[in-house]
């Protein structure tokens, strides 16, 4: 057919009057077929109004990212969630506000029906599945994970809370560029089965008197991969569990923003023996 030979008919949307209003749709474009990872994340509606709310600054990132200078340019970040996504909810307010130089630009998640999600979806973020389970039975494989990754442009993996394990396509495909974060002083605390209310949990049994959140880079392994920064809380000994993860959870918050600004900002240096650390940020 003619359509799929010179490809399929699409409409350029140009903006409205005002920013805040519905696109309008124009003339209609010429574009290749969509490619087949696209029919595995979902948009969600009125997308035009969080992406385009302020035309100025975007047009400037676009012309940063024309310019190819890595320090200045707006890295675009996928972020892995299951449940709530507060850490998710922090990064994203940081990209907005102008402490974080990127845009959360795609959410992968095990749980389509969690708050984080929901989060993403009202925020015009889109959203995609992995792995396949009963839960997520639009879920991709690996290589279409790392497929669709690509096709957004990708440049850093974030995981907040996200509880499954990252398949090995997608660490070789991302080398250095997939943070985690963990709510106790890794390497201790750490592992398969330790996550959410048991960490602390473990932690107060230990006897411990600090705790706090490690981010770390991300290998084929739970909890397991080069820690680039900590923060310590005190363990009380009045303290329950959730007395404890609250107080983690203020640290995580701050911690994490911190480390993606970093990130995203090009001011991550590794040492001969493979350490990294975060380079302090000039003044202007």
């Amino acid at each position: 057919m003619e359509a799929a030979a010179a490809g399929a008919r699409a409409l350029l949307v140009l903006p409205s009057r005002s920013p805040f209003q519905e696109p309008r749709f124009a003339f209609p474009v010429r574009c290749a077929p969509i490619p087949i990872a696209q029919r595995h994340f979902f948009p969600p509606p009125r997308s035009w109004d969080s992406h385009c709310r302020r035309p100025l600054l975007r047009f400037s990132c676009c012309l940063r990212e024309a310019q190819g200078d890595p320090a200045t340019r707006r890295k675009r970040l996928a972020v892995f969630v299951s449940g709530g996504g507060s850490n998710f909810r922090s990064i994203h307010k940081a990209t907005i506000d102008g402490t974080v130089l990127g845009d959360v630009v795609i959410v992968v998640s095990d749980k389509p029906e969690c708050k984080a999600c929901e989060y993403a979806r009202e925020h015009g973020i889109s959203v995609a599945y992995y792995p396949r389970t009963k839960f997520a039975p639009d879920g991709v494989s690996p290589n279409e994970l790392v497929e669709i990754l690509r096709h957004q442009r990708v440049d850093f993996v974030l995981l907040a809370g996200y509880l499954k394990l990252i398949p090995k396509e997608l660490v070789e495909a991302f080398p250095r560029a997939i943070l985690n974060i963990h709510p106790a002083l890794l390497p201790a605390f750490g592992g398969k089965g330790f996550y959410g209310i048991k960490v602390h949990e473990a932690v107060i049994a230990s006897g411990a008197r600090v705790s706090g959140p490690t981010i770390h880079f991300v290998d084929e392994k739970y909890d397991h991969g080069s820690i680039l920064a900590q923060r310590t809380v005190p363990v009380l000994e009045t303290d329950t569990p959730q007395d404890l993860a609250a107080r983690v959870l203020e640290q995580e918050h701050a911690l994490y923003v911190e480390a993606v600004a970093a990130l995203c900002e090009e001011r991550i240096e590794w040492s001969g023996d493979g350490v990294p650390r975060m380079r302090e940020k000039e003044l202007a």
